[in-house]
């Protein structure tokens, strides 16, 4: 970074490559941060920076020393967006891929946790710093063959929140951003490049985009440092929950019925 970039707010967001990270890395640019974009593909990150003014970060955050060299280089840190994660398979737990269960906890959860553990001495000593954990609906909620995922962003959500406690009195702000069925490329990475599922997903309802969470970062980081929005739950109108859909919902079988009911106060059989 040169001489001005240093001057400016540095906003670090992870899993910048595309989706949800991406959108937020431009919102937040848009503000006048300057965006540290960390992913794993360089070719996509390398133009995000390139276009928004910021700077590209190859990392995995998987790997302690590349979220070390990462934290070694900046010289400071305003804001944090834990967006990196991911979910793998869709097995019942009798069925369980334990691969596919390590690689879920491994990124939504130890990626959260180095990235946070090794950022947050440069999020104090910003005097405001922020840290924003992008977790899911399924973070509070399960769902059958979701085992793997909803137990890693059960995990992913108590951390942020526990950290939320422990922060109390020091100059960082948490908030936990809790999306419903955002159409990124979220599914498609679920099923292994299997489009069609993928795309089944979102069959017959409107989902949310990227660019709808990226707002809700924007205005979330736009806030006084005295005003700490703790969770926001974001979800289709299409959605009530992560099993209840407009494009698949299942009703009890209502009984429109007229008859009165017998003597008794017992309906007629």
């Amino acid at each position: 970074m040169n001489a001005t970039e240093a001057d400016q707010r540095i906003a670090v967001v992870t899993g910048a490559s595309s989706g949800i990270g991406e959108a937020a890395a431009r919102a937040l640019a848009a503000l006048g941060f300057h965006v540290v974009a960390v992913a794993r593909r360089k070719d996509r990150v390398s133009a995000l920076a390139d276009e928004i003014g910021g700077t590209a970060f190859v990392t995995d955050v998987t790997c302690d020393g590349a979220v070390e060299a990462l934290a070694h280089s900046l010289n400071r840190v305003d804001v944090l967006v834990n967006n990196a994660g991911g979910a793998w398979g869709l097995e019942f737990v009798a069925d369980a891929n334990l691969e596919h269960w390590r690689r879920m906890w491994e990124t939504n959860v130890m990626g959260t946790l180095r990235v946070t553990r090794a950022l947050l001495p440069k999020l104090i000593d910003s005097g405001d710093g922020l840290i924003v954990t992008i977790t899911s609906i399924a973070a509070m909620e399960t769902y059958d063959g979701g085992g793997g995922y909803t137990a890693a962003k059960h995990a992913q959500g108590a951390l942020h929140r526990t950290l939320r406690g422990e922060l109390l009195g020091k100059p960082v702000r948490l908030t936990e951003i809790a999306p419903g069925a955002v159409e990124t490329e979220f599914s498609l990475v679920r099923f292994d490049g299997d489009q069609q599922r993928a795309n089944a997903v979102y069959a017959g309802m409107t989902p949310l985009v990227a660019t709808d969470i990226a707002e809700a970062i924007g205005f979330v980081a736009s806030r006084p440092p005295h005003v700490n929005v703790d969770q926001i739950i974001i979800r289709p109108r299409d959605q009530a929950s992560t099993t209840r859909r407009a494009n698949h919902r299942v009703y009890p079988t209502l009984n429109h019925s007229s008859e009165c009911p017998a003597k008794g106060g017992h309906p007629a059989r």
